[in-house]
């Protein structure tokens, strides 16, 4: 499956589901701590709207810390209209976008769990395909997801399985659920545990609460 495709079809997504928001919506705190559900539309619109110059000016600002510079570039952008933020995303959906360090990938995990960060906060049933779901559990488990989304070691001695897909990952302590509550629970939503079976719950959230 094409990566750049699949980050493409699911910008697409994320545009419509951000334009049926209302105010009081878009004000809600998302799951993302540092975002409500419009600054994550002003985060996801980031790596086609800032340049790479602007990303570095402002973690200087932020005195190195790369998370401060993309929460404050969030924000600013996400005072933008609503319409003007999910058109640029609709526009640019077939931009290819290597953001260092993560690559690929970690553009298309990124759009899929904070799509979730909006939905579940919300309490939409909107969300990303398992097949993208199955990407996403894939690359999780690796060394680059572990310079973004996955500290390392939080998924040592634990084994996940999807009960919605055959997918499986690991040895050790079994944590099992559905795929979007796996990803999610093992990027650091505390909530979606309670989605989730097996002794490794808490074992998960142990780690997720002491990071």
């Amino acid at each position: 499956m094409d990566v750049y495709l699949r980050t493409a079809a699911n910008r697409r997504l994320a545009a419509d589901f951000f334009d049926h928001l209302d105010e009081r919506q878009l004000r809600t705190q998302s799951l993302c701590a540092a975002w409500t559900v419009r600054q994550v539309l002003g985060h996801l619109v980031m790596p086609m709207s800032a340049s790479g110059w602007t990303l570095l000016w402002r973690t200087a600002r932020a005195r190195g810390s790369l998370d401060r510079a993309s929460e404050s570039i969030a924000a600013d952008l996400a005072q933008r209209p609503v319409a003007e933020l999910t058109q640029l995303l609709r526009d640019r959906a077939d931009q290819a976008i290597d953001v260092p360090i993560v690559g690929p990938m970690g553009q298309m995990s990124d759009g899929c769990i904070h799509l979730s960060d909006c939905a579940r906060a919300l309490g939409l049933p909107i969300d990303v395909g398992l097949d993208d779901w199955r990407l996403v559990l894939d690359w999780l488990p690796t060394k680059q997801a572990s310079r973004g989304l996955v500290p390392r070691g939080r998924l040592d001695g634990l084994a996940l399985r999807a009960t919605d897909q055959d997918w499986s990952w690991g040895d050790g302590t079994d944590l099992t659920g559905p795929s979007e509550a796996l990803a999610m629970a093992v990027t650091g939503r505390v909530v979606a545990l309670e989605d989730l079976q097996g002794s490794g719950v808490a074992v998960l959230r142990e780690r997720v609460s002491g990071t």
